[in-house]
């Protein structure tokens, strides 16, 4: 996973590694059988929904959609936000800390072979919700919200 250049930028322009808030959004991908897509990090080997951060000036739906087809080679729509949750900071082994601002969306594929396409991930796939591989806590929580009927716009952290 690489920095995006604007965070470079900032960093390099005086924040050093100082915490950063960042907008993240992770978008819960379903096909029309109900499979929700997966993508085993090459960072941590482990399976996981899709995300990113937005770019300046790009509107949290649209990073969605953009993460998705960099990352997995497949189209698709944001049909609603499941989520909006402030996340732990993070310290990377840089030094660098960000703390992310969530916006998960549920969204459905319209087209595209689910495949790795930029090198974030070692493997992409369509699972069953009662199939689903081992994930991380982060990941599962929010294939369960999109499951659910409703939004959840303000929430404590997520479960360990």
């Amino acid at each position: 996973m690489s920095t995006p250049e604007f965070i470079r930028e900032v960093r390099a322009a005086g924040a050093g590694h100082r915490l950063l808030l960042l907008p993240g959004v992770t978008a819960v991908v379903f096909d029309d059988g109900g499979r929700v897509l997966l993508g085993r990090r090459a960072d941590t080997g482990r399976w996981s929904v899709v995300g990113g951060i937005a770019e300046p000036g790009e509107q949290p739906a649209a990073t969605a959609v953009r993460e998705v087809y960099e990352e997995t080679a497949v189209r698709c729509v944001p049909e609603r936000v499941v989520l909006v949750q402030m996340l732990e900071p993070v310290t990377y082994a840089n030094g660098d800390v960000c703390q992310y601002q969530d916006i998960t969306f549920r969204c459905r594929a319209t087209g595209g072979e689910a495949r790795p396409a930029d090198g974030e991930l070692l493997e992409v796939a369509w699972f069953a919700p009662d199939a689903l591989p081992p994930l991380e806590p982060f990941a599962l929580h929010r294939i369960r919200r999109s499951l659910a009927g409703e939004p959840t716009w303000f929430e404590a952290p997520d479960p360990a």
